[in-house]
């Protein structure tokens, strides 16, 4: 997911967008240690999505405290 995307959503869509990455990363971790991934860079891309959408989730509270104290 593109951090443009990303945007676009709310601080919600955010969070539950960040439940199910680290849910598949999860499993990516279970089906590495089985023997079953066949795709590891797939792992990769989930950890920096992961990434992606904490910093921006965390700019959005940032922005949202900023707004409630300047109110």
């Amino acid at each position: 997911m593109k951090a443009a995307e990303i945007r676009k959503l709310s601080i919600s869509e955010i969070e539950g967008n960040l439940m199910d990455a680290r849910q598949e990363l999860l499993n990516f971790r279970f089906q590495t240690i089985t023997g079953q991934l066949t795709d590891t860079s797939r792992i990769r891309i989930v950890r920096r999505d992961i990434a992606r959408m904490e910093t921006i989730l965390r700019e959005k509270q940032l922005a949202e405290m900023a707004e409630e104290s300047q109110a």
